[in-house]
């Protein structure tokens, strides 16, 4: 019997490294295009991560410098910053993949398992990577991206909207999520849901309750350590793990 018939993934940071690696370079530029001096250091992004969606991110950091920006002001930076994640993207061909992902992705499509991305990126940005990463196959049904809702991680509405579209049972359902913003929505919308942490050292809100953690997807060649959750049985996550951890709910 299949008790998983669909995981929904997130993207920066959960499939991919990207946020340090394309999106804060692609930030700064823009602001260099506008002649802003504004550069955003490793230590400042990462704080700014808590803040939801490059837009948002934009209209705060404006505010916090008491430099307030209207929206179509913040629009111009922010499509210009798109136009420079694009072409970093495209220049460095995505090398970012995290361990254990592709392994694991390939092995759901061949067992029929759906899959879907649910993302704060904007479509474009969501797509071009999607189709860097799996050049072979598109493992994807859809995106939600940020153009697709009203309200975006933490809010439950990105997840409510891909459950809506995609029709499966929310109990034979697992997200992958890795930070407290994306937790707190797939777990608002009541999903099962298992934290891999990304690249950047970030806490996870205390107030959250995990019920499976584990520190990298894995392959032979690298040990996946669950954290809280049921018991590896091998080296790595795989289909038959993630069947295991739904029946423990």
């Amino acid at each position: 019997m299949t008790y998983l018939d669909g995981v929904y993934w997130d993207l920066d940071g959960t499939i991919a490294n990207t946020e340090l690696e394309a999106h804060l370079p692609a930030f700064n530029y823009a602001f260099n295009d506008f002649n802003l001096n504004w550069n955003w250091d490793r230590t400042t992004y990462i704080d700014l991560l808590k803040i939801n969606g490059g837009k948002n991110r934009i209209s705060y950091y404006s505010k916090l410098i008491n430099k307030s920006m209207n929206k179509l002001e913040v629009s111009k930076i922010h499509k210009r910053k798109q136009y420079h994640y694009i072409n970093h993207v495209k220049k460095n061909n995505v090398i970012w993949l995290k361990t254990g992902v592709y392994r694991l992705i390939k092995e759901l499509q061949k067992k029929e398992v759906r899959q879907f991305i649910v993302t704060s990126s904007s479509k474009i940005q969501a797509k071009l990577i999607t189709n860097q990463l799996f050049k072979e196959f598109n493992p994807f049904e859809f995106i939600i991206s940020s153009d697709d809702v009203l309200f975006h991680k933490p809010n439950p509405l990105p997840y409510l909207k891909a459950i809506e579209l995609s029709g499966i049972k929310i109990n034979k359902s697992i997200v992958f999520e890795d930070s407290s913003s994306g937790l707190r929505s797939s777990l608002a919308a009541k999903l099962p849901t298992i934290y891999v942490p990304s690249n950047i050292p970030t806490e996870i809100d205390k107030d959250i309750d995990l019920n499976c953690y584990i520190d990298t997807l894995g392959n032979e060649s690298c040990k996946a350590n669950v954290i809280k959750g049921p018991k590896l049985d091998s080296h790595y996550v795989d289909c038959a793990y993630l069947e295991k951890y739904l029946l423990t709910l």
